[in-house]
């Protein structure tokens, strides 16, 4: 009987396989036979000639609308005869629908011609029109493609994901009449307050590091080719060890410099926020947006939570005619496209949520307003809660009028919805930087992607993190909205960063029903659900643009937002608090002494003792978005 078992099941396998084998053959066939590829060197308003891969239909009976990537990570395979895996991606169903399909490197990327600038800054007002930025050329490229591409119907939309996202973000401003809509997802957008490089001044290493120059990324091409970049890898796969052993920042640079990676010399030139990072702040161009926007991001993102967040915001308050909608779901960087969405890391989503997104979201969004068909019945925010798994639609994110519950801190390591009448109570730790505390339990060789939803139990064990938690919940609390901590703190040296996480802690006894159960045995048993994590680097704490150090032992007030959650602490459940000091190798360890970390020696860094208060006078608490 086992045999005939697992023959079974051995049996089912193969046959799924064949099942998805054969219908992406059938995909590929049916793409082959309908459409052809050509390939184009695009000219900008400058000369500089951009390389362009094109999919067109071969059907001339009807107008095609056109959808454009722009990326800096090759629109790959080259040649006429090479074809993109459209029928492994979701955007097969584009093609079927008959859109011409556009991928171009961007200017000085692989086969494109020019200087790569990454974090390219709009153009200064007033400038020559001479003076390129990324919307003059997607401009360029879409005046291009509707003069010369046959039977186009004269609407183009764009679509990208983290850089590209960002091209997709620039593009949105430049003002053709042809360009009717824009997704934006996970779009790179501030690099000092929240996405990839840094959060709240604190410089994010391990991510940095790793893309520009483990990666590759960040070094000069000398001319266009289709190689990819190549990288310098670490002693060893060990990324607490190897960042540990590296040291200070200063001892990064010099590998950075020797592999003439320029974008990493100028961020150590920029500790600050300057006037460097501010025109590299898409927000701040958001004006006068004239194609309908769908903004994209997921609410665990490692790298681009905040940016798909606030180009949404920036939309609303700068262009407020501007159909603009958001969607956030509870996934990974660009998990919506990469996978069915049905769980991060140990968590269950209980469906299938990016095919339910790519099917009555995406899509719709542009066949509404490229090809014209259907309605516009999207929602202006459509908010994925985990914790109770569903789908909410909205009017606008966040809601006004949002209750602003505080959490506070309490003595005994208690978390409470009222504040202590204590005339004195605080909770110290010592924190080493010789000894900072990890992000994750596991020993991993780069930042993972599920550290935004990971267990933080190995965190609670040690004595450099602070654990507050509250009582049993007697029903469920709903969250919808950006968080505010409020901390009251001193430390013994002169400066010090403040990690704060808010976790959902899982009952003793919880397990997953049947109808979402995976194979993962993990024990969830009290699990403790990472709902939102993040860092401010205390220098910042009056002005982001001048620091300011503290002084030792006076009490001193930091306050900062954190982005947005959407999760429902169920019933049952417990909210915990952690705090600590270092978030390693995801942040950059703080010397604790005030100077310039980018420049300063390993001699800089001293221990330091941090105190947290939480007493009648300094009420230390995080405010909650509560959805009523």
């Amino acid at each position: 009987m086992i045999i005939n078992k697992n023959y079974g099941y051995a049996s089912l396998f193969c046959l799924c396989c064949f099942c998805v084998l054969n219908a992406s053959a059938q995909d590929s066939a049916w793409i082959r036979s309908h459409y052809y590829k050509i390939e184009r060197y695009v000219p900008a308003r400058d000369g500089v000639k951009l390389f362009t891969s094109i999919y067109v239909p071969r059907d001339s009976t009807k107008p095609h609308p056109i959808l454009i990537t722009r990326t800096p990570y090759s629109c790959a395979p080259y040649g006429e005869d090479q074809w993109f895996s459209w029928w492994k991606n979701y955007q097969k169903a584009y093609l079927k629908e008959g859109y011409i399909m556009v991928k171009q490197d961007i200017r000085g990327a692989y086969m494109s011609e020019g200087k790569v600038e990454l974090l390219r800054p709009y153009k200064e007002k007033g400038s020559s029109d001479q003076v390129t930025d990324e919307s003059t050329d997607t401009y360029d490229l879409i005046d291009w493609l509707v003069k010369n591409i046959p039977h186009n119907n004269g609407r183009v939309g764009l679509i990208g994901i983290s850089a590209n996202g960002f091209y997709a973000t620039q593009g949105a401003v430049c003002g053709h009449p042809a360009l009717k809509a824009v997704s934006p997802q996970a779009p790179v957008t501030d690099g000092f307050m929240g996405d990839d490089l840094h959060h709240n001044g604190a410089f994010f290493l391990a991510d940095t590091y790793g893309f520009l120059v483990q990666a590759g990324i960040g070094r000069p091409r000398p001319q266009p080719t289709i190689e990819n970049a190549k990288g310098n890898y670490p002693f060893t796969a060990d990324a607490y060890n190897f960042y540990l052993r590296m040291g200070a920042l200063r001892n990064f640079t010099r590998i950075a410099e020797k592999d003439s990676v320029a974008l990493w010399s100028e961020l150590m030139k920029h500790p600050n926020l300057d006037h460097w990072w501010k025109i590299r702040n898409t927000r701040t161009g958001l004006y006068s947006v004239k194609p309908a926007v769908l903004v994209v991001g997921g609410f665990f993102d490692a790298e681009d939570l905040y940016g798909a967040l606030h180009v949404y915001k920036a939309i609303e308050e700068q262009s407020p005619a501007t159909i603009n909608k958001l969607v956030m779901g509870p996934w990974f960087h660009g998990q919506w496209a990469r996978d069915e969405g049905s769980r991060l890391g140990h968590v269950q989503f209980g469906s299938k949520t990016s095919g339910w997104y790519q099917n009555n979201l995406e899509l719709p969004f542009f066949n509404y307003h490229l090809l014209e068909r259907g309605q516009d019945s999207i929602a202006e925010a459509t908010i994925f809660f985990t914790g109770e798994n569903k789908w909410r639609r909205f009017g606008k994110w966040p809601q006004t009028g949002l209750a602003q519950t505080k959490l506070y801190l309490r003595d005994s390591g208690r978390l409470g919805f009222s504040a202590s009448s204590s005339s004195a109570s605080y909770d110290s730790y010592l924190s080493d930087p010789a000894r900072p505390v990890p992000y994750i339990e596991a020993i991993r060789p780069g930042r993972t992607r599920e550290y935004m939803i990971d267990d933080q139990r190995f965190a609670s064990t040690r004595t450099d993190v602070l654990v507050y938690q509250t009582e049993e919940l007697k029903e469920d609390l709903t969250l919808g909205g950006p968080l505010t901590t409020d901390l009251h703190v001193s430390t013994s040296g002169t400066d010090a960063d403040f990690v704060v996480k808010l976790i959902d802690v899982y009952p003793d006894d919880f397990e997953y029903p049947d109808s979402i159960a995976s194979q993962d045995e993990y024990i969830m048993n009290g699990y403790q659900m990472l709902v939102r994590g993040d860092v401010f680097r205390g220098k910042y704490r009056n002005s982001f643009e001048k620091p300011e150090p503290f002084a030792p032992g006076k009490i001193t007030r930091i306050k900062f937002k954190m982005n947005d959650v959407a999760h429902t602490f169920k019933k049952g459940h417990r909210i915990m608090v952690q705090v600590q000091s270092s978030w390693f190798p995801l942040v950059d360890r703080n010397p604790q002494v005030f100077t310039d970390i980018y420049t300063c020696d390993d001699k800089a860094f001293k221990k330091a003792t941090i105190h947290i208060y939480h007493d009648a006078a300094h009420p230390s608490n995080i405010a909650l978005p509560v959805l009523k």
